[in-house]
């Protein structure tokens, strides 16, 4: 059987769920769950992975075939390094908050392991192509401001910051009903594979010769699940007709693979139809950017805004020299996306599941406390203060990452100049935000980043010949005496929960040491402009020059938004 190939439907399907309610991608492994590394991605998706899952299966350690990174290691031909990068990336993008690999401490990855179904499925994942932005029509204003120094030969330079700021407006990227209509059409080519991935073969059945389990069906739900706008996720297994009523005293009895397939396109089909009609009756563009491996016929374009519901992120876009607090009551749902957010100082002091921050530049950006994973993709002179589990750095310039990580930070494609230090912040709630999504202020990994190839394998785009290998650059350490804290009003003042008064993660000795120079320097300095004696009119002027050189320093820092901020509250 080639990746082509598709099991044999059944002549006759269950009926798909009432139309209110719709299939849809979990926009979480596509958008977090990616990792540019070369050997994950195979030309032949279907035979290959077939083959990995009897040697995981034979590998795993006990009945509920789970494995841990040498196994993977071993049967991929990767590093031990990139093998527990699969681990934890799969950590991150989970649907089930209670698989154990979810839950565990980072000391405790590997006795844990991951499900080799899970696994199974986040390799076969990895030949998904992002959808491309679209082009901008202004070529002479992005030359103006961000050079072409791309591998990807200008088309970074239709993502640049600074013409978002020109052309105000998210137009340039897809909405997302594309992308959740691209990712659908994505399942739908390869559903096929997946159900076969997924199921047993039982000798002697004829063409009813592949089955699925209940418990293998169940894994899909880390691809897609049932809901629509404004409601709780439905679990795959409860939506499905052969599994909806199996008694937990009794194991399900398997289902022909075909019936679960056709169901399942079925489905996926009235999803794709219902996107189509919803954009249908929105401004339409051009498909240019659509994945060549995904026939996207059935898919318009949309420029529709974003919206915010139970199932999809909150989104905080078009900030510009302002100021902008948003607490947990402020956000629906765990996700936020911040974008296309220029010259200004925002703060997201909740905890999150996943934040997604894109096409940022000149601004200050602080998240509470990120349980699962932090994306920061084309941004230039960002500074990003976030507590969280991972966080993975691509395209950016002159970013200044201020980091409580318990993974280490993934750096991929084209990186310029960008330097990492230990967080440096606090809040009143930010520890019982770090307990509530688990996040351990024991380890600290800012300084260990792992920088991949300039070349995300993952993006629609032509490469030219020998890029592929180039690696990206890394992140540089800031110099302990250039490291300083960042002050957060005092806006929880008065509430009943919170009590943190200090950093929660511990310092690097070096800059505990440039912390406590600049303590005595400051202390020393204030001394003796106390014991030295100035005439009024000298004293003035020192005082002038003083105010004159902290205006620059406010202005040269862009500090001057958060005294802002701190005036207003």
């Amino acid at each position: 059987m080639t990746e082509s190939d598709s099991i044999e439907t059944s002549t006759s399907s269950p009926t798909p769920p009432q139309p209110s309610i719709y299939i849809h991608p979990r926009r979480e492994p596509f958008e977090h769950g990616l990792v540019p590394i070369p050997k994950l991605i195979f030309t032949d998706a279907l035979q290959t992975l077939a083959s990995h899952k009897l040697k995981l299966i034979s590998l795993s350690t006990d009945t509920n075939r789970r494995v841990n990174s040498a196994a993977i290691s071993e049967t991929l031909q990767i590093s031990i390094e990139h093998a527990r990068l699969v681990i934890d990336t799969i950590a991150s993008v989970l649907d089930s908050e209670s698989d154990p690999l979810v839950k565990a401490k980072p000391s405790e990855i590997e006795s844990v392991g991951v499900d080799v179904y899970d696994l199974i499925l986040f390799l076969y994942i990895q030949s998904y192509k992002r959808l491309l932005p679209r082009g901008h029509k202004d070529s002479p204003a992005v030359t103006d401001v961000w050079p072409s120094t791309s591998a990807f030969d200008g088309f970074l330079s239709a993502l640049s910051p600074l013409q978002l700021v020109r052309s105000n407006s998210r137009k340039f990227m897809p909405s997302q009903a594309d992308e959740e209509a691209h990712q659908l059409s994505y399942l739908q080519k390869h559903l096929g594979n997946i159900v076969s991935l997924l199921s047993d073969i039982i000798e002697g059945e004829g063409e009813d010769s592949l089955v699925l389990k209940m418990e293998n069906f169940e894994h899909l739900g880390f691809l897609i699940f049932f809901g629509e706008k404004g409601s709780e996720k439905i679990p795959l297994f409860q939506n499905a007709p052969f599994f909806a009523n199996s008694d937990p005293d009794m194991p399900a009895v398997p289902v022909p693979a075909s019936q679960v397939h056709d169901w399942l396109l079925e489905n996926i089909s009235s999803a794709l139809e219902h996107i189509s009609e919803k954009n249908s009756t929105k401004e339409n563009g051009p498909t240019s950017s659509s994945d060549p491996d995904v026939a996207m016929a059935d898919v318009s374009p949309s420029s529709a805004k974003s919206t915010t519901s139970a199932r999809g992120p909150s989104f905080i876009e078009g900030i510009s020299k302002s100021s902008c607090l948003k607490r947990a009551s402020d956000l629906q749902g765990s996700s936020v996306k911040v974008v296309n957010c220029h010259e200004s100082v925002i703060y997201i002091l909740a905890p999150l599941r996943y934040a997604t921050l894109y096409g940022c530049s000149d601004t200050t950006i602080v998240l509470g406390a990120v349980g699962r994973a932090v994306r920061v993709e084309h941004c230039e002179r960002v500074h990003v203060i976030t507590a969280a589990r991972r966080i993975c750095i691509a395209n950016c310039r002159e970013c200044i990452f201020f980091l409580g990580v318990n993974q280490q930070p993934l750096i991929v494609g084209d990186n310029h100049k960008l330097q990492a230090a230990p967080y440096n912040t606090y809040y009143s709630q930010l520890e019982d935000h770090l307990s509530q999504v688990g996040i351990d202020t024991t380890l600290n990994r800012w300084d260990e980043p792992i920088a991949m190839g300039m070349v995300d394998p993952h993006d629609s785009l032509s490469h030219p010949v020998g890029v592929s290998d180039v690696q990206t650059e890394s992140a540089s350490r800031i110099d302990p005496d250039q490291f300083n804290n960042f002050l957060i009003p005092n806006w929880f003042e008065g509430e009943s929960s919170g009590s943190t008064k200090d950093n929660p993660f511990p310092l690097p000795d070096a800059y505990v040491k440039s912390q406590q120079k600049n303590q005595e320097n400051l202390g020393e300095l204030r001394n003796s402009l106390k014991e030295t004696q100035l005439e009024d009119s000298k004293r003035r002027e020192l005082s002038t020059v003083l105010h004159a050189s902290f205006k620059d320093w406010l202005y040269a820092s862009g500090n001057i938004r958060q005294l802002y901020c701190q005036q207003n509250d």
